[in-house]
């Protein structure tokens, strides 16, 4: 009874000007009140509370639907966009809010499919099977016999996507008064742009068939198919995939375990080494595992596209921290975007990277991090976060903002399955022939197929 209050209470608010006003509002507050404390803390020389605050913030989006929590899910895995206790508490917000009600899920496939949208399935779900931030997601059954998965987008999430955005940016704002070691500009940018890209049904269609073509030799990995007739640009219905959530395969045996970080690793980085393409979102709701170790992959709305000197510049900068050759790291940092470098700066740099690349040096098998825990990652963060500081801070370029994102997200999926793997021959069977004028071409064809826009 209560969960039923409160899917009417959610899809009240989120269908009405008045809500809409109170879930500002309401995380308004909770920013406003953060402004509050900071500025105590500059002029009158009180202690901020951070860990407290975090908590009221975590609390006032808890029962929000919305990109605050997709904001919350990427900046979690993102070292020192947001202080560690707004991290650890935004994401505890619950990616699987409650879903909208039968009532709602009628009007909303009537306004994309007609008043006859039932005729065009042979059965429909009435219950979501999954509730997220943007949309959710109805079991149903084609009318030849398929099973689907038909992802439904939530009223109106244009204006709140851009009302969540500017909240973000105060957020960005108010913590850059008291620490500059990381210029927020860039990530924000790249957090809007994404989001906004992940709004449009049309264009992740796109970027499933995308996928679907690009590993397609992947034996290891499953896209969905999309079913276009029953598409939209706020409905997006494709094949259903059956699988287990990645968490539960935790207890398999490690011949198996290897064998997902295997195939994980492997969906992540083909279309990114072959085509300067990779999936911005490892969250773990994204995919599931089957009993082989197969993984599917099922949501697409966060991809990045890069110039193939982007793809070029992570290649070399991975010999250059093998060789210890510094000309060649700032090159790379320069290829990224990475601007005004000092000898100081690039030392400060290196020893990020060299916690990301590590596990690809060592020539056999290993855990993605040793210790088989978070713990040394984030001591390198705060270290390096602090050497930041001292040097006045540096603006990560856009493009670094998803890479680092996917590559320290897989790595907290290896670290849950704590996976023995040798990572450098992984690594080394993708880049080895490496031309990118190559990777180039095959990226023009395959944007162009679907009719996807070229890197800027």
């Amino acid at each position: 009874m209560a969960d039923q209050h409160s899917r009417e209470k959610v899809e009240r608010e989120g269908s009405t000007l008045g809500g809409r006003v109170k879930r500002y509002a309401r995380v308004g507050r909770a920013v406003g009140g953060l402004a509050v404390e900071l500025a105590g803390k500059r002029y009158f020389g009180r202690e901020l509370d951070r860990a407290r605050h975090a908590h009221e913030l975590a609390a006032a989006l808890g029962g929000l639907k919305g990109p605050l929590m997709k904001v919350a899910q990427l900046l979690s895995t993102i070292p020192d966009a947001l202080p560690r206790e707004y991290v650890a508490e935004l994401s505890t917000l619950q990616a699987n809010a409650p879903p909208m009600g039968w009532p709602f899920v009628k009007r909303r496939m009537a306004a994309e499919l007609g008043p006859d949208w039932q005729t065009k399935f042979r059965s429909f779900e009435q219950t979501a099977a999954r509730a997220a931030s943007l949309g959710q997601v109805h079991r149903a059954t084609s009318l030849g016999g398929e099973a689907l998965a038909c992802k439904l987008q939530y009223p109106e999430m244009s204006s709140t996507v851009e009302a969540d955005l500017r909240q973000l940016k105060l957020v960005f704002a108010i913590y850059e008064r008291t620490d500059k070691a990381i210029s927020t500009k860039n990530i924000h940018a790249e957090i809007a742009e994404r989001l906004r890209e992940e709004l449009d049904y049309d264009r992740e269609a796109r970027h499933m068939r995308l996928y679907g073509a690009m590993l397609a030799e992947e034996a290891g990995v499953e896209v969905p198919k999309v079913m276009p007739k029953l598409s939209t640009r706020r409905l997006l219905t494709m094949t259903w995939l059956e699988g287990t959530p990645l968490m539960e395969s935790r207890s398999w045996p490690l011949e198996k375990r290897n064998r997902i970080a295997h195939n994980m690793f492997r969906a992540w980085y083909v279309p990114f080494y072959f085509y300067g393409i990779i999936h911005g979102d490892p969250h773990l709701g994204n995919y599931t595992v089957r009993p082989d170790g197969t993984v599917n992959l099922l949501d697409f709305g966060c991809i990045r596209v890069f110039h193939s000197r982007f793809v070029q510049g992570v290649i070399d900068l991975y010999f250059a921290l093998r060789d210890d050759n510094e000309a060649l790291a700032v090159h790379a940092y320069e290829t990224w975007g990475f601007k005004n470098l000092n000898r100081e700066m690039v030392d400060t740099l290196n020893m990020w990277a060299h916690f990301v690349y590590a596990p690809l040096m060592e020539d056999r098998k290993r855990q993605i991090e040793e210790t088989n825990s978070g713990v040394y990652g984030a001591r390198v963060a705060e270290k390096v976060h602090r050497e930041l500081r001292r040097l006045g801070g540096v603006t990560p370029p856009r493009e670094f903002v998803l890479m680092d994102r996917a590559a320290i997200g897989l790595g907290s999926v290896f670290l849950h399955l704590a996976a023995e793997i040798n990572w450098h021959r992984l690594f080394h069977e993708l880049i080895r022939g490496f031309d990118e004028r190559a990777l180039a071409k095959r990226q023009r064809a395959a944007l162009e197929r679907e009719k996807l826009p070229l890197p800027s």
